[in-house]
Order: structure tokens, then C-alpha cells, then sequence
């Protein structure tokens, strides 16, 4: 709640649960309480803004720091927290700690010694400039002036807003999505973030579960000018965290040309984009579009952390044919650059070709897609539905059946019921979710972590499941199920798992199984309608 009110999405009061179920247009929006700590217990010792900074901290920062008090470890800590919550891929430790120790990497000559271009060293520039020709699949080679380096893709949100934005100015964001973007760009350059919100309902022109559309942009870009907020650009991820969904061609032309008539900047954060694990699913990034409908306000970033398992290197590349934006980034370079020898480092690796085709890919997409392979096939045992996607490090399920009311407070219960067990997870409040259920697991990490953590992960809700059923017995429930995903092969659907019913209903589990052995009769379509049934 207090993070709401500082971001700008409620004048006073009120609770988080009530903001977020009111669309933008029905909120009064105080841009005064903007940058205002109100009534909030503040530091004597830290300015207005150096207190905004201190009480920044959520669910995702709260579980991150008992993680790390905590720290899960098979012989010296087999009690501690397992991290399913922080999007890293740890499976390639192996491979990444060999090829980063090779000879070719220690170089060190004066020039890396010293102050370099704020943009990056030309030769780290130049060398990515042809990684992303390459696998992009850009339709002309991509120019090394165009190419700045900084620290890491916060740094390069926190850049952007900054150099794109006013303070008090909002860039156009899809919910759910990664959480981090909205510190790095409201701490520094005091932006806030307006929501297109999505949900699991197929409606309109919709097909699959939280899909983005056009119509839901718009109606976000003209809620929040109705209330006075300028909006100057919208984000992008692609794949995109939490949900793993990859954009067509189509879909991304959509959205660029959507923002090119509201003249809106367009940031496009494809850092996901090696991390494809299934042969099925193909990834289309920005710069491999033959035209792009407004080429001086698309900018698109890129960075090693996921791709390449290394998030403790902080490397991250924007990609901009704008040289004012370029020129604008780059005088913040100064306070996110790069050390000298990780330049090297990185430059070595990009152009490395064919062991990251041969070696690298091959076995990162494997191991992927069988640690995915594995925590799904879990979840499916439990019967907990969840959205089936081929990229990332992530699954987003949806817990929504073990809320007795369905609310944003009883999903920060069931997180720190969680965390309680010994496994941080990710809950869909720290996204923006609009539903209060979905929850976040990665399972980018090593068998016996994922078997153990998924162990305690089904401790917790068969525990939650008995409670609900014994808490219905006390008091019937109701019989609105509005708070269900809808049942498309985009989410999965297990029927082995009881959902939570009233007291004196027939048993799902027996329903299910009578339809599945009388759809084995090859007439029985014929002879029993859905109504009949029903």
C-alpha cells in the first residue's frame, strides 16, 4: 500500500486491494503524493527522497533478503530457503566457469586499465553490434555507433526514463511483468509506470490467457490522459517475465505502430531471447524486423545475465539508431559503467560463435527444457493449472484455488506461507498482477534443489487444501467461479486434484472420471449433449 501511494496510483488512503480493483480511470491519481512520503515514519537522517528509497521494499526484497540470511545448502545448511524466487539461470555453472578461465580471457593492457569511452570500449561495441546481426537476424548489419554498455538492464531502465521522461511523467507498461522495472524507473528518474492490465479471461480479441492486445494498450493510454498523466513511452518484454510468452511479428508491428501514432518511445527489453528451450516456439526480435514503423524512437536492450547464466557480471547493451538518446544514455554511463577487464571478458564470449552454437546452446536449452519438463510434470501431478510457454526461466501457476477469498492479503499469507517452508517463490502481487493467485516459481536450478523445493511446495498446499475443506464444512461457499482461469489449452488443466467444493456436491474427481470412460464409447458424443450432462 505505501508503495502504491508513493507511485502516484492513489491520492489517500484506501487499500492496495480496492486501487487495484478500480481501473485507472475511476482512481484519483495525486502526483503531489508522487514524491511526498506522507505519512509514512520517516528518517530524520535522510532527505525526502532518501526516505522514499528506504521504504522501497516489497515482497520480492523482503523474501530476497531472508534468502540470503538463509541460504539453502545440501551439507551445510539442507534446512535453509530454497530460491525459486530470484530469475536465474543456475545450470550452467559448469560450462560458463570453464570458458570465462580460458587463456584468451585474462588480458589486461593499459587501455583497460583507464578511463574508457562512457559508451564502452569500441572493440566490446563493435563486437556487439555483430552478436545481435547475427542473432537477431537484423536484415543489414547493425552499426557499433548506435551501441552504448552499462551495467546491467536497470541501470539502462533507470537511463531511459531519465533521459526519455520529466519527473511526474508515466511510460505505458502490461501487467504482470517484472517487478524491478518500477524501482529503476521511479529511484533516479522519478517516473512512474502506467498499467495496461491483463488477466486470465479470453475476451474480445483475445485467444490465449493475459494476452496484449491493442485495445488494452489504448484504453490504458487513454485512461491515464484522462487524468491528467503524460505518457511518453511503453515498455516492451519480449520474451516476456513472468509469463514466458514470445510475441509474433505481427503482434510486435501491433504494438509499434500503436505506439508510433501516440508518438510514444518504445522500450523493448529482450533479455530472454537465447533462452527459447523448445524447437517449437520461435522468437522474433525488433531488430530483425525489416522496417520498423519509427525507428528513432525504438530501443531495444539486451544484457548476458539470463542468456548466458552470469547475473552476478553486470552487462547490459542498448541498441538505439537515436544519437540523441545514445548521446543523453551515455553521460549517465559515468555512474553505470563497465570495469575494463569485464569489457574484455564480454567481447571474448559474444564473438565466440561457435562455441556458444555448438556447446553452450545446445546443452543450456537441454537442460532447460528438462528442469522445466520437470516442474511442470509436479505440477500437474498436484493438478495446479499454470500457463505453458517454452521460454525463460520461469513458470506462472495459478494458486487462485487456495484462497479462501481471493484477495492480495491472503496471497502475501500463502507467500509467506511458503517462505515459512523453506521456499521463496514469486507472488503475482510483486508483478502487478490484477488477479490476487498467480504466483512465480523458477526452475532454472539443479534437480536435487527442484525435487526438495517442490517437495515443500506441495507440503504447503496439501496443508492449505485441507484447511479450505474444513473451513467449508463450517461454512458453505459460494458457488461464483469467477475467480478461475479460463480452460484453454493455453493453461493447463489436471483433473486429478479435487477443487475445494461445498459440502454435499458430488467429488470432481469422480465426475471426471465417469466422463473420460463414457468418452471412450464412440457413440457417446453422439447421444449426450453438453447440456445433458451438465
Amino acid at each position: 500500500q505505501a508503495l502504491s501511494e508513493i507511485a502516484g496510483m492513489g491520492g489517500g488512503g484506501g487499500n492496495l486491494h480496492d486501487m487495484r480493483a478500480h481501473p485507472l480511470a475511476e482512481r484519483q491519481v495525486d502526483m503531489r503524493g508522487f514524491c511526498n512520503p506522507g505519512n509514512f515514519q520517516k528518517s530524520p537522517y535522510l532527505s525526502a527522497r532518501g526516505n522514499i528509497a528506504n521504504i522501497f521494499r516489497g515482497s520480492t526484497e523482503e523474501g530476497y533478503s531472508a534468502y540470503h540470511a538463509d541460504k539453502y545448502d545440501e551439507d551445510k545448511n539442507p534446512n535453509g530457503i530454497i530460491n525459486f524466487g530470484t530469475s536465474e539461470n543456475k545450470l550452467c555453472f559448469d560450462l560458463m566457469s570453464k570458458r570465462l578461465t580460458q587463456a584468451d580471457m585474462n588480458l589486461m593492457e593499459p587501455p583497460l586499465l583507464q578511463y574508457p569511452d562512457w559508451k564502452g570500449h569500441m572493440f566490446l561495441r563493435e563486437e556487439v553490434a555483430r552478436f545481435l546481426t547475427y542473432y537477431c537476424k537484423a536484415p543489414a548489419p547493425l552499426k557499433a555507433e548506435n551501441v552504448i554498455v552499462l551495467n546491467g538492464c536497470g541501470s539502462l531502465f533507470s537511463a531511459l526514463a531519465t533521459v526519455l521522461c520529466d519527473p511526474g511523467e508515466a511510460v505505458l507498461i502490461a501487467t504482470p511483468f517484472y517487478g524491478g522495472i518500477t524501482q529503476s524507473v521511479f529511484l533516479y528518474g522519478n517516473v512512474k509506470l502506467v498499467y495496461a492490465y491483463l488477466d486470465s479471461k479470453i475476451t474480445g480479441t483475445s485467444t490465449r490467457p493475459f494476452q496484449l492486445t491493442v485495445e488494452k494498450l489504448e484504453k490504458a493510454l487513454l485512461d491515464a490522459r484522462a487524468e491528467g498523466i503524460t505518457v511518453r513511452a511503453l515498455i516492451l518484454l519480449n520474451p516476456q517475465n513472468p509469463l514466458g510468452d514470445i510475441y509474433s511479428l505481427s503482434e510486435l508491428r501491433d504494438y509499434l505502430e500503436f505506439a508510433k501514432r501516440h508518438e510514444l518511445h518504445v522500450i523493448v527489453d529482450e533479455i530472454y531471447m537465447l533462452s527459447v528451450f523448445d524447437e517449437s516456439a520461435t522468437f522474433h526480435s525488433v531488430l530483425g524486423m525489416d522496417r520498423l514503423p519509427d525507428p528513432q524512437r525504438t530501443h531495444v536492450m539486451w544484457g548476458i545475465s539470463k542468456d548466458f547464466a552470469v547475473s552476478g557480471i553486470r552487462f547490459g547493451t542498448l541498441y538505439t539508431e537515436n544519437q540523441d538518446v545514445a548521446k543523453a544514455v551515455a553521460s549517465l554511463c559515468y555512474f553505470h559503467g563497465v570495469c575494463g577487464p569485464v569489457q574484455h571478458k564480454v567481447a571474448q564470449l559474444l564473438r565466440d560463435r561457435d562455441w556458444i552454437n555448438q556447446v553452450y546452446l545446445r546443452a543450456n536449452h537441454t537442460r532447460l527444457k528438462a528442469a522445466h519438463t520437470y516442474v511442470t510434470d509436479e505440477l500437474k501431478t498436484l493438478g495446479v493449472p499454470f500457463l505453458n510457454r517454452n521460454a525463460g526461466f520461469f513458470v506462472w501457476i495459478d494458486f487462485r484455488k487456495y484462497l479462501r477469498t481471493g484477495t492480495f492479503e491472503e496471497e502475501m499469507m500463502l507467500w509467506r506461507r511458503f517462505l515459512d517452508n523453506k521456499v521463496l517463490l514469486s507472488c503475482g502481487k510483486a508483478f502487478e498482477c490484477s488477479e490476487p493467485g498467480w504466483f512465480r516459481i523458477i526452475f532454472a536450478d539443479k534437480t536435487h534443489r527442484l525435487q526438495l523445493g517442490m517437495q515443500r511446495i506441495r507440503k504447503v498446499l496439501e496443508e492449505r487444501e485441507k484447511e479450505i475443506l474444513a473451513e467449508e464444512k463450517e461454512q458453505p461457499c459460494q458457488s461464483d467461479q469467477d475467480g478461475k482461469a479460463d480452460s484453454t489449452d493455453e493453461v493447463i488443466f489436471v483433473s486429478r486434484h479435487q477443487e475445494p467444493t461445498c459440502a454435499g456436491t458430488s467429488n470432481l474427481g469422480d465426475l471426471i472420471g465417469l466422463l473420460q470412460q463414457q468418452m471412450r464409447s464412440t457413440d457417446w458424443l453422439q447421444k449426450n449433449t453438453a447440456e445433458q450432462f451438465a
